[in-house]
């Protein structure tokens, strides 16, 4: 990293590690534990998903929970899987290129790729020999990420974070290349090496004047995707239409759903739009990022206020419903395995 990209991070806190949104945190969580009577008392929030969504759950199992209308055709591909069983089950499903690689256990949009043509598929199963899933690419114009929660024994749920999803871009002046342009993006010169290893010698093209051109469409902020607070739009309409999801989905009380959607009504209405994955309790009410409307001390206290919610279903699912507890050591079996799972996805991304 230069030192150049260094400082401009270190000043605009979007960019700062995680931890640094969660160690404050920390005494507060302490103290809900001590409430709940368990450290893990958070395995408890959504029975549905393999520890409430700890970041060990399989995509695939938990994109399956989805109504069928909903979500986009998958499949779990298995590590060491011929490249001709891969592409009979591509055939099987009627999916068709592009189609979108990630992880099947992964966040962050680590080793997510959009996947062009069967050379392409083949480069990346062979580069990343683990568990992945395929998706068929959703050609949808917009991507938002909207958290919601409900107390288990409540009807009524609620939204407390929407999303949308800007995608890197930019335009053309008709002398400047690609690359020119990107350089000189304070954004998209962050992810200059990642944008040269998706684009190659596109890279080195020279836009119309005027001429837009989309660098990533992959929504994850990792990977240049700027995130917009869209709250204004939380309503009690949009409650009832995720109301409404939300009982087809057997087991899941509180998270992030990705969508991608034509127009934001039909978010209303519960139609016409694909959810790109249903995130557990690790994920994030993702609108504190937006540096335009958030502080650094706004977004670590909105994490605070999630926590809240966590301790409230957990303890409902626990108290009265007499949903179980993960035992400790088996929770924390899982937090060992899933560092170590991440230091592997790391390594081969070098």
């Amino acid at each position: 990293m230069s030192r150049k990209t260094f400082l401009y991070k270190l000043k605009n806190w979007e960019y700062w590690p995680s931890y640094m949104f969660y160690l404050p945190n920390i005494p507060y969580a302490c103290y809900l534990a001590v409430k709940a009577k368990s450290p893990v008392f958070y395995s408890a929030v959504n029975p549905g998903i393999y520890n409430s969504g700890n970041g060990m759950e399989s995509k695939f199992d938990t994109i399956k929970m989805i109504p069928e209308p909903l979500r986009p055709k998958t499949i779990l591909i298995c590590e060491g899987e011929p490249i001709e069983i891969v592409l009979e089950k591509i055939k099987k499903e009627h999916l068709n290129f592009p189609l979108i690689a990630k992880p099947d256990i992964g966040f962050r949009g680590l080793l997510v790729k959009k996947i062009n043509s069967r050379e392409e598929l083949e480069q990346y199963l062979l580069k990343y020999p683990i568990k992945v899933i395929i998706q068929e690419y959703i050609d949808l114009p917009n991507e938002c990420g909207i958290f919601y929660y409900r107390i288990p024994d409540e009807q009524k749920g609620h939204i407390t974070s929407i999303t949308f999803k800007e995608f890197l871009t930019v335009t053309g002046t008709g002398k400047k290349s690609i690359e020119e342009l990107i350089t000189e993006d304070k954004r998209a010169r962050l992810y200059l090496k990642l944008l040269q290893e998706l684009h190659g010698d596109t890279l080195h093209s020279i836009l119309k004047n005027g001429e837009k051109f989309v660098l990533n469409t992959i929504g994850n902020h990792c990977k240049g995707t700027r995130f917009i607070n869209g709250n204004d739009f939380i309503s009690n309409e949009l409650e009832l239409s995720f109301d409404r999801l939300n009982k087809k989905i057997d087991g899941w009380y509180y998270g992030r759903i990705d969508i991608k959607y034509n127009q934001f009504d039909d978010l209303l209405i519960g139609e016409n739009y694909k959810i790109l994955e249903i995130n557990g309790i690790i994920s994030e009410p993702t609108h504190i990022y937006d540096a335009s409307t958030h502080t650094y001390f706004k977004a670590v206290k909105s994490i605070a206020a999630h926590w809240k919610t966590i301790y409230k279903i957990a303890k409902t699912n626990h108290f009265i419903l007499h949903f179980p507890y993960t035992k400790t050591s088996a929770f924390i079996k899982d937090l060992v395995n899933l560092k170590r799972y991440t230091k592997r996805l790391h390594s081969l991304t070098r």
